[in-house]
């Protein structure tokens, strides 16, 4: 069973594979209308463009951090670690000195999302938010999930497909391709080296964050995650020239751009 809904900005999709624990087209629904309410009280709580959201009330003044929601504490503390572990390259902060927390809260909701799932007893499963992803177990039919990576040089397009299996897994993409430069630059980078970087890893989260920080801090980054964290990463720069750590190698199902 598949079921999309739009949520923070973009479009999230539940795929429930086919021999997973549930009892019956009912408790399908069940499951996917908590999904749902997930992210929408997390859109609710983390948007900065939601003036009733407690994030946008903090933008503006009228509420101090020490008096918003302990999950908003929580994510901003995560954000905050994040930032020492990757030597600043990831921030929770806008040049400006905003509060912007979209670089992990999609995320952090993934991953609620997916504990959830995890404690009500649904085994396989793929949960897609706006091109990054988590998934447990396997499809319908036993096989590896299959997962495409787009080409950041025609979003048309395939750049590869990777067979990820072996227990839950998360992907994400961070890229400048779609939405233009968005990212902010660590150190005295002014133009960021890659066009698109891949993470997989064995939580949303830090697969997330750490495809955000190379983007940020290019190479002297990508270097510090491979060497610093258990993921496998895919770049790909300015020239077209793609990186690829030897188990994202190993995952290749297919290269549509080599083909």
């Amino acid at each position: 069973m598949r079921h999309s809904f739009p949520t923070m900005g973009t479009v999230a999709t539940i795929d429930l594979a086919g021999h997973s624990d549930l009892a019956g087209p009912m408790a399908a629904s069940a499951v996917i209308e908590a999904i749902e309410r997930l992210f929408a009280e997390a859109d609710r709580r983390f948007s900065l463009y939601r003036p009733d959201s407690e994030l946008h009330r903090i933008s503006q003044g009228s509420l101090r951090l020490v008096d918003s929601s302990d999950e908003l504490r929580e994510v901003y503390a995560s954000a905050i670690g994040w930032r020492a572990a990757t030597n600043g390259a990831f921030s929770p902060h806008r040049p400006d000195g905003i509060i912007d927390l979209n670089g992990i809260v999609k995320a952090w909701a993934m991953d609620r999302a997916s504990r959830w799932l995890e404690s009500v007893g649904v085994t396989d499963w793929c949960l897609t938010v706006g091109g990054d992803l988590v998934f447990s177990g396997e499809q319908g039919d036993g096989s590896p999930w299959t997962i495409g990576i787009v080409d950041p040089a025609d979003r048309t397009k395939l750049l590869c497909s990777l067979l990820l299996s072996g227990g839950q897994k998360a992907m994400a993409t961070s890229g400048s391709a779609e939405r233009g430069d968005h990212i902010w630059l660590a150190g005295s980078n002014e133009r960021a080296e890659y066009l698109q970087v891949t993470v997989v890893a064995h939580d949303i989260v830090t697969a997330d964050v750490l495809a955000t920080a190379i983007m940020s801090g290019g190479e002297a980054s990508r270097d510090q995650v491979t060497e610093g964290w258990p993921v496998d990463v895919l770049t790909v720069d300015r020239d077209g020239n793609l990186t690829a750590t030897p188990g994202l190698v190993g995952a290749l199902a297919s290269n549509p751009r080599s083909s």
